[in-house]
């Protein structure tokens, strides 16, 4: 009886770890996280304790480290972070949910192929777009891509157009995505059209639901 019950809140634990779409560092007191996870009311946490499957494993200044189905994630204040159903590996989810920061934007980590970047929602971008500096550090070779004259605010500039194996935000995966590389020094990748595309896309109050379509 005492295995069953122990199974039975194993699975409790797994179905609450999977039903997560994102996770916000929003601040701390004393030794205390206050996190949002899911679009829920603020929940002050101490380290070790969880809650809707989420861990703190530690906090420090405007940083702390989670863990999701023995997942660690690094969060940053008021920096979003997708967990699509769960955080696994497999990369075949379908949904995405984004919580705005405290300035609008909807932020999240996620990858280009397999690499960690910081992506913002972008739907005034045609594709996703980032800077070489970026490129580099994830080890695209863009200069095999298509020469493109972009319009900057410092003038014209030129830039790469290449196509990206991958491109993945919390379990959701898409593939053979077309991507703009810029000269320009940018403080995180766009997350334009070329992915939004894939997806439906929703606003609910603070929160950004894409629906993967194909």
């Amino acid at each position: 009886m005492k295995a069953l019950v122990v199974a039975a809140q194993l699975l409790a634990a797994a179905a609450v770890a999977h039903a997560a779409g994102s996770v916000t560092l929003t601040g701390s007191i004393g030794s205390r996280a206050i996190l949002i996870v899911n679009g829920n009311p603020p929940k002050t946490i101490a380290v070790g304790e969880s809650y809707q499957g989420v861990k703190l494993v530690s906090l420090q200044a405007e940083q702390a480290v989670v863990e999701l189905d023995g997942k660690r994630v690094n969060l940053r204040m008021d920096t979003p972070v997708s967990i699509g159903g769960g955080g696994g590996t497999g990369g075949g989810g379908s949904r995405v949910v984004l919580s705005a920061d405290s300035r609008g934007h909807f932020m999240t980590q996620g990858a280009i192929n397999g690499r960690p970047v910081t992506f913002m929602l972008d739907t005034g971008a045609t594709s996703i777009a980032l800077s070489a500096d970026d490129a580099l550090r994830i080890g695209l070779d863009y200069s095999k891509g298509q020469r493109v004259v972009m319009n900057t605010a410092n003038g014209q500039a030129q830039g790469y157009r290449l196509r990206l194996q991958s491109v993945r935000v919390g379990d959701v995966e898409v593939y053979d995505i077309d991507a703009i590389v810029s000269p320009q020094a940018m403080p995180f990748v766009l997350l334009g059209n070329s992915f939004i595309n894939r997806f439906s896309m929703r606003r609910d109050a603070d929160q950004m639901v894409l629906e993967k379509r194909y």
